[in-house]
């Protein structure tokens, strides 16, 4: 009987190990652009203070050595369970989190662009690149044939626009201006599409699951994003159309902020992590314009959102090692 039951032990042991592997979500790549995206809110920060830059680099090691780390397993999955693969990319809310791997790459673009311009070069050009391809691939699927319900809408919709908004962070400072002013036009009209038709949903269907609802900070990415491509595209100016971005990133997040009751009682799972990025970028973002316009409240602004945007990531690091020991993640959704 204790030999049966010692054999049985590392079979249902390596069952396990199996299944969570199977259910490991695409979406823990948004894990990497919440750590890059403090990576470089903490690199304004530094130069908000005049102090060195070692904060800033280690953050973008952890990024980058996190990358390393999802993208194995992820492989893994591939290799092991293409068929939990090919599920994830038909389920019409995990699509739209493929993208996330492409956005990493450029966000770690940007972290190595002051160090490694090389790496930096060939990061921008494979996460363009991959983007381009799901963008245009999802793209397909929403124009296609596939069904889809208004559940299935919700702010995730935005993250291949965001990703093409991305591009121009570091590839304008790499020199590739046209082909920027393609990506940020191409995310700005999808943008502007997507923002409609959320709102619809919004505010004229069913409210959205718990597991979903801090996907509502995600609205916040685009404008916050935009304002920083439009910045660097137009050089450096501070533009209408600058300031029309910033303030729209800003008043979306007071709107998201009217929310937090209900999203502070939902239990943890991976979508908290939609909560980084955005505020990672408006973090930055505010940095940036109060660098170029000035003014104590604009710079109390940036401050109070980077102390924010540093209790929230570590407060997501916290809860996602406690859900990782504890097998509360990557397990199949009911």
């Amino acid at each position: 009987m204790t030999d049966a039951t010692t054999a049985i032990a590392p079979a249902t042991a390596a069952t396990s190990t199996a299944s969570r592997l199977a259910n490991f979500p695409i979406s823990f790549f948004a894990t990497v652009m919440g750590t890059a995206g403090l990576s470089l809110a903490t690199h304004r920060l530094e130069l908000l203070l005049g102090a060195g830059h070692l904060a800033s680099l280690t953050l973008g090691a952890a990024a980058a050595l996190l990358f390393v780390a999802v993208a194995a397993v992820y492989l893994a999955k591939i290799a092991r369970h293409w068929d939990a693969v090919v599920a994830e990319w038909h389920q019409p809310v995990r699509l739209s989190f493929f993208p996330t791997v492409s956005i990493s790459l450029l966000l770690l673009a940007l972290v190595a662009l002051p160090v490694d311009r090389t790496a930096a070069g060939i990061l921008w050009t494979l996460g363009a690149v991959l983007h381009f391809g799901f963008s245009l691939s999802i793209l397909s699927v929403w124009i296609g044939h596939r069904p889809f319900e208004p559940p299935h809408l919700n702010p995730a919709w935005f993250i291949p626009a965001v990703g093409n908004i991305i591009v121009p962070l570091a590839g304008v400072p790499l020199g590739h201006v046209e082909v920027c002013w393609f990506f940020f036009s191409f995310g700005v009209l999808f943008w502007i599409v997507l923002m409609a038709l959320v709102f619809n949903r919004l505010i004229f269907h069913d409210p959205m699951t718990e597991r979903l609802l801090p996907t509502l900070m995600i609205l916040v990415a685009p404008p916050s994003i935009g304002f920083l491509a439009y910045f660097k595209l137009d050089g450096g100016i501070i533009d209408a159309l600058a300031r029309f971005f910033f303030y729209a990133a800003l008043g979306l997040f007071l709107l998201v902020a009217t929310q937090v009751g209900r999203m502070m009682k939902i239990s943890f799972a991976l979508s908290w992590w939609a909560y980084s990025f955005p505020l990672a970028a408006l973090t930055t973002a505010s940095a940036v314009f109060a660098e170029a316009v000035g003014g104590s409240v604009l710079v109390g602004i940036f401050v109070t959102l980077y102390a924010l945007l540093a209790t929230v990531i570590a407060m997501l690091v916290v809860a996602t090692v406690r859900a990782v020991a504890g097998g509360e993640i990557c397990r199949p959704e009911h």
